[in-house]
């Protein structure tokens, strides 16, 4: 059994994100997978979602509705996960089969997509990772021993994962990659093309914004009048394609 792993918390992300993280799941992977949901909330999740209680994590004011929370899923035990597990971000859109990130360098604990703004810098990108649970656990037990002089040295969680892990391994670039950073046309490019999908990425990331779903029908939210200049997408068909 695959196991597959996301994390709610708060409001941006409404339940039908996970039921279309699961049925997205359903149609790219071959072998049995199930998807287990963290969640504050589980109100319209899908029942055939595994679903547990977000896992305990003392965070600083400052980082509490932020990224950091990711850094929970670094203790052990885990709920009822054992071995390497998948962790996917609630807003990327899956387009291509998952089975490879689990057989992938399958002696490593960790592997991950390089971030795609900071290449060569040693640092990943936590939208789509694969971990070992048990293993890496001090990323946890460290940030609960003083999270608050982490936070202020690396700023940053995917920054700190990365520095602090034993041992980090990046997938093959074509799998992963992000539609703002990688598939969005330039400037002044991107008020004229549709941002296009290489046909061998199987996960796409949104980071920050636009959202799938903004992106979908060409939508870039931004309260700067001034931002407007650059910050554009057209509407996208293959993410209605894929995202679903």
């Amino acid at each position: 059994m695959q196991t597959i792993v996301c994390i709610k918390w708060g409001t941006r992300y409404p339940g039908d994100y996970v039921n279309r993280l699961w049925s997205m799941i359903k149609r790219n992977t071959s072998r049995p997978t199930r998807l287990v949901c963290f969640t504050d909330d589980a109100d319209g999740i899908d029942q055939a979602v595994g679903v547990f209680p977000l896992p305990h994590i003392v965070l600083p004011e400052a980082v509490m509705w932020k990224p950091w929370r990711k850094v929970s899923l670094w203790q052990a035990p885990l709920a009822d996960i054992e071995g390497d597990a998948l962790f996917l971000d609630l807003d990327v859109v899956i387009t291509g089969s998952l089975d490879a990130f689990f057989d992938y360098e399958p002696e490593k604990t960790f592997c991950i997509a390089e971030n795609w703004s900071q290449l060569g810098k040693g640092i990943g990108n936590t939208s789509v990772y694969r971990w070992r649970v048990g293993t890496n656990t001090h990323i946890y037990d460290n940030f609960m021993r003083d999270g608050d002089a982490y936070v202020d040295k690396y700023r940053i969680s995917q920054k700190y994962i990365s520095a602090e892990v034993d041992d980090m391994t990046y997938w093959p670039s074509s799998w992963s990659a992000s539609f703002k950073h990688t598939l969005l046309p330039r400037w002044p490019l991107n008020f004229f093309q549709v941002p296009s999908l290489p046909k061998d990425t199987r996960v796409v990331a949104f980071t920050g914004k636009p959202d799938p779903d903004e992106a979908e029908i060409g939508k870039w939210p931004t309260r700067v009048w001034w931002k407007r200049l650059y910050k554009h997408v057209r509407a996208t068909p293959w993410i209605t394609e894929h995202w679903r």
